[in-house]
């Protein structure tokens, strides 16, 4: 049985790393997707990827930054399959990497827009459109950098995705009654272009007790479970999926 089957799905951040991984993988459960990337060129052929594999989904290129690329989403959703069911706000960015005193405000700002004030926009725009119907399921990509521990020089990052721990609290309580559930996926490190070089993930992969980093589909793996109703009653939580990073203290070997 396909865990989304007929389910309107928005994913942005979809043209690499864990939401491209994720929209394999609703669109072999069944989703209708509506795929959001800055890379217009890069998502459509993503997109016609999915399309050839037998999955239904239509590119929507924009900035999760800006509310308008929420509201194109949505009516994207909306004429393209009639609804919007569930939406996985996985995009976000690194940012200027640097110790905190010595970040501009700009610098601040950037981050904190791209990863936690566009999950606000996001979630502005999308609830709305669930609530027309029998209410869904939003997930948002935070991390366990500002939730169990932070790194050196990610001050912004990880103030941004602590952020995100504490909007799905506060969705949950404003409109679990309505049908809405809320919650966000803390990754550990995970093989994508953010991750850096090899010797990063090497690195990285120091960091977690099974001695290795994540790979996008098994992060993605999580996502489908907070999309699906195999999470019904779980709301306004965290998602560890972190390899045990945030339950244990490893020493790097050597």
């Amino acid at each position: 049985m396909s865990l989304l089957q007929s389910k309107a799905v928005i994913i942005t951040g979809a043209s690499s790393g864990i939401g491209l991984a994720a929209a394999r993988l609703f669109a072999q459960e069944g989703a209708m997707l509506v795929l959001v990337a800055r890379d217009a060129k890069r998502l459509e052929t993503r997109t016609q990827e999915i399309r050839a594999s037998g999955g239904r989904a239509i590119a929507c290129p924009g900035d999760v930054t800006q509310e308008g690329t929420h509201r194109a989403a949505i009516v994207a959703a909306q004429s393209e399959y009639g609804r919007l069911d569930c939406a996985f706000n996985n995009a976000g960015t690194l940012g200027a990497m640097r110790p905190l005193a010595d970040l501009s405000a700009e610098e601040w700002h950037e981050s904190i827009a791209a990863n936690l004030t566009s999950a606000f926009l996001a979630a502005r725009t999308q609830i709305p459109a669930m609530l027309k119907h029998e209410g869904g399921t939003l997930i948002f990509t935070g991390s366990f950098v500002g939730n169990s521990v932070s790194l050196p020089g990610m001050g912004a990052y990880a103030a941004a995705k602590a952020g995100l721990s504490g909007l799905v609290k506060s969705i949950a309580a404003d409109y679990s009654h309505l049908g809405i559930r809320a919650n966000a996926l803390l990754p550990g490190g995970t093989d994508t272009e953010m991750a850096g070089s090899a010797q990063n993930k090497e690195w990285a992969a120091t960091l977690h007790p099974m001695r290795r980093i994540a790979r996008p589909q098994e992060i993605a793996q999580a996502a489908l479970f907070l999309a699906s109703e195999m999470s019904s009653f779980v709301n306004g939580s965290n998602l560890w999926a972190d390899g045990g990073n945030a339950a244990t203290k490893v020493q790097a070997p050597g």
